[in-house]
């Protein structure tokens, strides 16, 4: 056990941040998960702006790691484009936008 006053002071501030950060996590993992089971194109590209933010603002705060973000993100964009791709190929109509 902690002997000096700010030590046990500090244990307690940790405890905190750490409960906040899992909190955190978690939510973003199941927006993570919201967004791999989304089908429509439309409704996934509505939702990676925001899980991006998420995801960013989880890394800005060292509660994930930067590369573990930037792999994060990569990966969301191009399940989003290639289903958008997927999606013109079987219309075979040209899309001049993605969002």
């Amino acid at each position: 056990m902690a002997n000096h006053k700010s030590s046990i002071k500090r244990i307690r501030a940790n405890e905190r941040k750490r409960i906040a950060n899992r909190y955190y996590a978690k939510t973003m993992r199941n927006a993570l998960k919201d967004f791999r089971m989304t089908e429509d194109s439309t409704e996934a590209s509505a939702k990676l702006p925001k899980l991006i933010a998420q995801i960013d603002k989880l890394a800005k705060r060292s509660v994930i790691h930067k590369n573990k973000a930037a792999n994060l993100k990569s990966k969301c964009m191009k399940r989003c484009f290639c289903e958008v791709r997927n999606f013109v190929d079987k219309n075979k109509k040209p899309i001049t936008s993605f969002f």
